[in-house]
């Protein structure tokens, strides 16, 4: 059995008049080890899809299952820890703690079951030397370049071990030659991890690092030809 189910997905935002229809019937399957782009212009509801598979938002109707458990069946508590423990999340901004290290920025989603553990202190320290910033663990987002920042929040987002992985425009903000290192990363962390690894973006070049493409347009989602 596939290890995330999306089946059937819509969601809409009520308005004045007729509802505004953002996504109609998205329905796909990924498994660990599986990577896959989901291309479209900005505004088509690439973000809206990820929050939803991220359990950040809600659908209006359909399921989402990962790993057999259906997260929207579970109150608030019980989401935000399944969250925290199976999801990982790579923005367009980084959304770094200027007031914290690399390696306390790295540590940040441990502190929601309290203080990290020495395991996952020595994780920490593994994952920001796999990005290649060992040298640079104790530095401060304000002492980095973007690309170094976008490796940090790469880092950060696998700090809990997660079975899916999802980076939302990740190559947004950074120059071609970073934008291509990121891509490059976040594969080679997804094939170390063996986690499921979903990218929104508009870039063509991102996508065609990814195993298989799909794209959104109008709402509806298909696989690139």
């Amino acid at each position: 059995m596939p290890d995330l189910i999306v089946e059937h997905v819509a969601k809409e935002y009520p308005t004045r008049g007729e509802p505004l229809v953002v996504l109609r019937d998205i329905s796909f399957e990924l498994s660990a080890g599986e990577n896959v782009a989901i291309l479209g212009p900005s505004g088509c509801g690439k973000s809206t899809l990820l929050h939803l598979i991220g359990t950040l938002d809600e659908p209006t109707s359909g399921t989402i299952r990962l790993r057999d458990e259906n997260p929207f069946s579970m109150n608030e508590p019980q989401l935000a820890h399944f969250r925290n423990r199976n999801i990982g999340f790579v923005f367009q901004d980084h959304h770094l703690l200027p007031q914290l290290s690399v390696l306390e920025n790295v540590l940040v989603p441990t502190l929601a079951e309290g203080s990290p553990t020495d395991e996952q202190v020595a994780r920490a320290r593994d994952l920001i030397g796999r990005v290649g910033l060992a040298e640079r663990i104790e530095h401060r987002p304000a002492e980095l370049s973007g690309g170094e920042r976008q490796r940090v929040a790469a880092a950060r987002a696998l700090i809990q071990n997660p079975i899916l992985l999802l980076a939302d425009e990740p190559t947004g903000s950074l120059d071609r030659t970073n934008a291509l290192a990121m891509g490059n990363l976040l594969l080679e962390l997804q094939r170390q991890e063996n986690t499921m690894l979903i990218v929104v973006t508009h870039s063509l070049e991102l996508a065609s690092q990814m195993s298989r493409r799909l794209e959104l347009d109008d709402g509806s989602l298909a696989e690139c030809a």
